[in-house]
């Protein structure tokens, strides 16, 4: 069996491409797109309400009976600090009134829901064939559930030693997430994901280290948006790839225009590891906010709850044409992504990989 055929097979898909799961962005138009072309489509699911996930599954199990990943987050939610939340809503003032907001209204509290009960009755229900968690596992019982169910579980890791600890507690397969990569760090061995940040390795020092630590097939993914990132990537041993932010300039993606006209320019130096739009360390383009309060704040509450104060300013902005409060989520090889259909995206991709490896004999 070559190395990728192994997890084409596990996954049921034509292709060894899967489309990274990017909550917001990520529609049922754009899973779908993938997982047609032959890759493994993926639904956004920790921004999601129980009814929002039926919605959309419902919608994509309409219009596909090919394979598909359903992801969520499975961190601790933390326990509310109104202190140091009054102090980063303090940082916001000046720009709640320069936005023409009241700082005193209430706001509604940012949500990214960990996989629970409610969502694990949906696996279940709709027997989605992988299903993904970023952070770490969801306790072993849940986990139970979701094989019983049938699927295939896979989760990321920022370091070899989460990948040994992935694969220990029951994953099929694992994404090396190098530090290159769009949206937030994986990292959920280290305490401080903040102070973890200093040694967190790039993709390609990361996936040849978790290939040859894991018996279970890897998947990589930070930085690979073209096909000379692909090539790269099976090069070192990955048996396939995951590819986010190449997948936003596709016309499927829910992208403010704003983010992108900023994907559109982005150079090799555009994004920067920030924690001031969710409390965790998460990759995007440089933006206002990022700037002038971080990009990395000690004064950010937890994850999720430093979303919250940040909230209207987002909204108030958007509303205007404005992407200065806007998480601008993207890898550092975001610049390399072209603007097509994601179907038409996914079979290039993979067809131009292939000639590339040809190429290198």
């Amino acid at each position: 069996m070559s190395q990728t055929s192994r997890l084409t097979e596990l996954f049921g898909i034509e292709l060894p491409l899967l489309l990274a799961p990017m909550a917001g962005p990520g529609t049922p138009e754009l899973a779908i797109a993938v997982s047609e072309a032959g890759g493994l489509g993926s639904l956004p699911s920790a921004m999601l309400g129980a009814d929002a996930i039926e919605r959309d599954i419902g919608i994509i199990r309409q219009r596909t009976s090919r394979p598909i990943n359903v992801n969520f987050f499975c961190h601790k939610p933390p326990v509310r600090d109104a202190a140091h939340e009054a102090r980063w809503k303090a940082l916001m003032v000046p720009y709640y009134v320069e936005l023409g907001l009241d700082p005193e209204a209430p706001v509604v509290a940012a949500e990214r829901r960990p996989f629970d009960d409610a969502a694990c009755a949906l696996v279940e229900r709709f027997k989605p064939e992988v299903v993904s968690f970023h952070f770490g596992l969801p306790e072993a019982s849940l986990l139970a559930r979701v094989k019983a169910a049938g699927a295939r579980v896979i989760s990321s890791a920022t370091t070899a030693a989460e990948a040994r600890w992935l694969e220990a507690n029951g994953c099929d397969a694992i994404i090396a997430q190098g530090y290159e990569a769009g949206g937030h760090r994986g990292i959920f061995l280290d305490a401080d994901p903040i102070a973890a940040l200093a040694t967190q390795a790039g993709t390609m020092a990361l996936v040849p280290q978790i290939v040859d630590a894991v018996k279970v097939p890897v998947i990589a993914t930070g930085g690979i948006s073209d096909p000379r990132g692909i090539a790269a990537a099976f090069a070192l041993g990955a048996s396939a790839v995951q590819v986010g932010s190449a997948y936003l300039h596709c016309p499927e993606a829910k992208v403010h225009a704003g983010h992108r006209d900023a994907l559109r320019q982005a150079a090799d130096n555009a994004t920067a590891v920030t924690n001031v739009y969710s409390g965790r360390p998460a990759r995007g383009i440089v933006n206002r906010m990022m700037r002038e309060v971080g990009p990395l704040c000690p004064d950010a509450p937890a994850f999720p709850n430093a979303a919250t104060a940040s909230g209207p300013l987002r909204a108030r902005a958007e509303a205007a044409g404005s992407v200065d409060f806007t998480p601008l989520w993207a890898g550092q090889a975001a610049g390399l992504g072209r603007a097509m259909p994601a179907g038409e995206l996914t079979r290039e991709l993979i067809r131009q990989a292939r000639e590339v490896m040809r190429g290198l004999g």
